[in-house]
């Protein structure tokens, strides 16, 4: 989808047509362009399977659509209330990405053997396994499949400067293969996989227009972390796999990361979902350039004065450090900005700029929001569109009664 004017102008005149019966606030997913990013991860991921990260789309239609697809293969979950939920509902692999401490739900995992078939769950500590156990009660007798996480972070300095999310303690091939001599030798457990995200390669961008000089940056340090990560991860692979021959999978990668990830001989499978839609968060990238897919509108409901509107609402800020990126962006039309004074408001969001004296009450405002599938927390369904017309209505999580987080 073009971000030139020509296109954006095009773009915001088939949505209000498309949506012209709705009242605002509303959510869309721009179905051409889900399905062009879609086709953009399966070539970059250069036959090896994609993962869907469903905390990046949080809709079970579109997960659906998505897995449909040639290329696809399984989800990556972000809790097991959510895993389970998934499984029931037809989903026959599931891997949880991050520990979970819900002893009820592990309860009903171990004493259900299609969902021990279907979920596999993230470790890091053995203390987690004690919680399992702990949790099994007297039907538990399934075996819990689960998949042991590696740090990827990239350590300089003797350890002293660290690049990367604080995740697993794993580091070393060492201490990894350590955890899995643990897992293969408890009763009741089965190693099925290894995990290694490199979110500081796969989450930031490397080409931010107006700081060339941060952008350099980043390219160099992401180059140096990918050549360590790749040496220490196929080590820690062999690790593993001298202990447990039968791993069935090893995933890496993220939306930033597929084609690099991916070009690893070690890695069996690549995560990624916010290239799906495709968030402001995603736009600044050298290797890739996805189409919003994404978008919410919010209604003009005042015109302060010239140059200036107010939307109902608009303060959907994203998670991550506080700062002025975590915010949506005024996207459609063009040339709206936040008041410095104001921001994204809570209730109401003055917008500024020359395009505000073209809007008239009852308009559409588009945004994008700063992250993906944290949109779909705050509307219960999705209008899908294509072209011009809005062909199917699909509920989000939450507008299936659930909120997993």
């Amino acid at each position: 989808m073009s971000t030139s004017a020509p296109g954006a102008v095009a773009d915001r005149e088939r949505y209000d047509r498309a949506t012209a019966r709705f009242d605002a606030p509303l959510a869309i997913v721009d179905v051409a362009a889900f399905d062009a990013n879609a086709a953009d991860l399966v070539r970059r991921a250069r036959g090896k399977p994609v993962r869907v990260a469903t905390k990046s789309v949080r809709c079970r239609a579109l997960l659906e659509r998505v897995l449909a697809r040639e290329g696809f293969a399984g989800v990556m979950s972000f809790t097991l209330a959510e895993s389970l939920w998934l499984a029931r509902s037809g989903v026959r692999d599931v891997l949880l990405a991050y520990p979970s401490a819900d002893r009820a739900r592990f309860a009903q995992l171990c004493s259900d053997p299609g969902l021990a078939a279907a979920v596999t769950v993230m470790v890091d500590d053995p203390r987690q396994l004690d919680l399992i156990d702990a949790a099994r009660g007297a039907d538990g007798r399934e075996d819990v499949r689960v998949c042991l996480e590696l740090d990827t972070s990239l350590r300089l300095l003797g350890g002293r400067v660290r690049v990367g999310a604080r995740r697993s303690p794993l580091h070393t091939p060492e201490r990894l293969a350590g955890l899995a001599r643990t897992v293969v030798r408890r009763p009741g457990f089965t190693l099925a996989g290894l995990m290694a995200y490199e979110g500081h390669v796969a989450g930031v961008g490397d080409a931010v227009p107006g700081r060339p000089v941060r952008s350099r940056a980043v390219r160099l340090m992401q180059a140096a972390a990918r050549r360590e990560l790749a040496a220490r991860r196929a080590e820690a692979v062999r690790a593993v796999r001298a202990v447990a021959p039968g791993l069935e999978f090893v995933n890496g990668g993220g939306t930033g990361s597929v084609q690099h990830t991916a070009a690893e001989n070690a890695v069996t499978e690549i995560a990624a979902g916010s290239g799906l839609f495709v968030p402001r968060l995603f736009d600044h990238y050298m290797s890739f350039r996805g189409s919003p897919a994404a978008l919410f509108a919010q209604p003009v409901v005042r015109r302060p004065g010239p140059g200036v509107v107010t939307v109902l609402g608009g303060g959907l800020p994203a998670s991550g450090a506080p700062g002025a990126d975590r915010l949506p962006v005024p996207y459609l039309p063009r040339g709206l900005r936040y008041d410095p004074q104001e921001g994204a408001g809570e209730v109401q969001t003055p917008l500024l700029g020359p395009a505000a004296d073209g809007l008239r009450v009852g308009d559409k405002v588009w945004f994008r929001h700063a992250k993906a599938g944290e949109l779909c927390e705050r509307f219960e369904e999705l209008l899908l569109v294509d072209g011009d017309r809005v062909v199917d209505t699909v509920p989000t999580y939450r507008g299936e009664g659930h909120t997993f987080l």
